[in-house]
């Protein structure tokens, strides 16, 4: 329990429902679906569709999405892949004959094809029990009517102004007289409204085929992209078999590859064979060790990730309890040994987690994303989707397990997880924060049930990681100068994180007194609420 004397927040307690996300108000949106009698899965996509208005730097319906869903709290968790593919006419060899030797983050090349709508229509029709059109209400109505900008959100368009000015129709979005919006001023999206609204009348068609998709479609055509309006038409989200790994006599469940979920369960196999350090998750010994297995997991993600579907990766052995063994008798505790750093990887950062547990103790657990802040920065005219740039998780490198094809998905960071214990899961949980996703979850796992900090607590705790492109240690300010002074003595090159790393949101189910307990992730704006 928290020093109730020091600034922070408790956790949330409710025996009826609960929702966790990064936005107030997109927890309430979800809130209301339950008390209307909606269910984890209808109140996960009203709280989405909301924060793709009221967070548009983060998430939107021009973007991707991931979910785990149990059923009454059962371990026949239903995962589905809502990851965007490659226009079909994409190959390598098309890009070395124009010239083109990498992507641009703003390049239309960047942009797979939109996948979220599809995957919220999805599992609305098959797990929820609400009209799909009444869970977009509360977006259409912020959308139309106004949303109030709020101090993350704030920052996120501020430092994105110049992409935001690079493109006419972004601008004229998101900027009002070349500037960004003030906290606490009022903004509008008109045009995503009115796609929001065409949705919510006609399914999920109505943004794949017809006026939308045609309006995106000529946008990234008349700047050289391949899509095509059967691109758009082919969208269809995949039920996939989740994966998992036993830590602290838990059973943890992730999406399997395409997503980096592989990673964070190799992390915590590489993790569950370490003592813990000490009484305090933040000391020089105990991040040297989470230093290290985070190079030498992010290792095996370059050399391994990417779509099955067109790339061999080999998930048994990752999984092994030999792997990890392998990768963690590598740990050296006195130094740090920088494993190679040319990696090519996609990197960075933006995306929303939400977790809902509801009355009957269904729990969803679902991530929606851009990737960078605002995506690539374009916006489709007409309909005012800003569309991802998910695509810079391919490689044009024919040897790369992630090399562009046609219909492949790329190397995906976001990842949701679920909690389970004899049976029942006990927690749906997920982190934000693009590459960190991985080494996040094993940061509030291992938080939670090795130090046992509360569920709010596992989150307040500094961060810290290595970046994979550059091989130097990001760290929080809130971590003491002596430990890092200690960490460099250790030959890591620390350096402070350029803004807070990453966000966090999870609902603990205790069966026993029937209470959810709820955290949400004080980097970003967000909020627990129960009921």
């Amino acid at each position: 329990m928290r020093n109730l004397e020091l600034p922070g927040r408790s956790p949330v307690h409710a025996p009826n429902g609960m929702a966790c996300t990064s936005h107030p108000l997109a927890s309430q949106a979800a809130i209301d679906v339950l008390k209307a009698g909606g269910n984890a899965v209808d109140g996960a996509i009203a709280a989405c569709a909301v924060q793709c208005v009221v967070e548009p730097g983060s998430t939107g319906i021009g973007g991707d999405c991931f979910c785990l869903f149990s059923p009454l709290g059962s371990t026949d968790i239903v995962a589905l892949n809502g990851s965007g593919r490659a226009p079909a006419a994409a190959s390598v060899d098309y890009y070395k004959n124009a010239g083109i030797d990498e992507f641009a983050r703003n390049s239309p090349h960047a942009v797979t094809v939109p996948s979220a709508i599809d995957a919220w229509s999805r599992l609305n029709n098959d797990h929820g029990r609400m009209p799909f059109g009444e869970l977009l209400g509360p977006a259409i109505g912020y959308a139309r009517d106004g949303y109030p900008i709020s101090s993350r959100v704030h920052r996120d368009f501020a430092s994105s102004i110049d992409l935001l000015k690079a493109e006419e129709s972004t601008a004229r979005i998101f900027l009002k007289d070349g500037k960004v919006p003030a906290i606490g001023q009022m903004h509008r999206q008109s045009e995503l409204a009115a796609t929001l609204q065409a949705v919510a009348d006609n399914g999920r068609d109505a943004f794949y085929r017809g006026a939308v998709a045609q309006d995106i479609v000529s946008y990234l055509q008349s700047k050289g992209g391949l899509h095509t309006l059967e691109d758009f038409a082919a969208v269809e989200g995949t039920y996939v078999a989740p994966i998992s790994t036993d830590f602290r006599g838990y059973q943890v469940f992730e999406c399997p590859p395409n997503g980096q979920g592989i990673i964070a369960l190799l992390l915590l196999n590489i993790m569950s064979g370490l003592e813990r350090n000490g009484d305090d998750p933040i000391t020089a010994d105990r991040m040297h060790q989470e230093l290290e297995a985070c190079r030498l997991a992010y290792q095996t993600r370059h050399l391994y990730l990417a779509d099955p579907a067109f790339a061999d990766v080999p998930m048994e052995q990752i999984l092994s309890a030999e792997y990890a063994a392998s990768l963690r008798a590598a740990i050296d505790p006195a130094k740090a040994n920088e494993p190679p750093v040319d990696v090519d990887l996609p990197r960075h950062k933006d995306t929303v987690y939400i977790s809902v547990v509801d009355k009957d103790r269904n729990a969803c657990s679902l991530i929606n994303t851009v990737f960078w802040t605002f995506g690539s920065g374009l916006t489709a005219p007409g309909s005012g989707v800003v569309l991802h740039n998910r695509g810079l998780g391919f490689s044009l490198d024919p040897a790369s397990p992630n090399c562009i094809a046609g219909g492949k998905r790329p190397l995906h960071t976001i990842i949701p997880g679920m909690v389970a214990k004899d049976d029942k899961v006990v927690m749906p949980f997920g982190v934000m924060g693009g590459e960190y996703q991985a080494f996040g979850h094993m940061q509030f796992l291992t938080r939670f049930f090795d130090y046992g900090l509360d569920i709010q607590e596992a989150m307040d705790c500094p961060r810290f990681m290595v970046d994979p492109f550059t091989g130097e240690v990001e760290v929080e300010d809130t971590v003491p100068d002596a430990i890092k002074d200690e960490l460099r003595a250790r030959g890591h090159r620390v350096a402070l994180a350029e803004k807070p790393v990453g966000g966090s949101q999870a609902i603990w189910i205790d069966w026993e007194e029937g209470v959810l307990t709820g955290g949400s992730d004080p980097r970003k704006d967000g909020c627990a609420i129960g009921y």
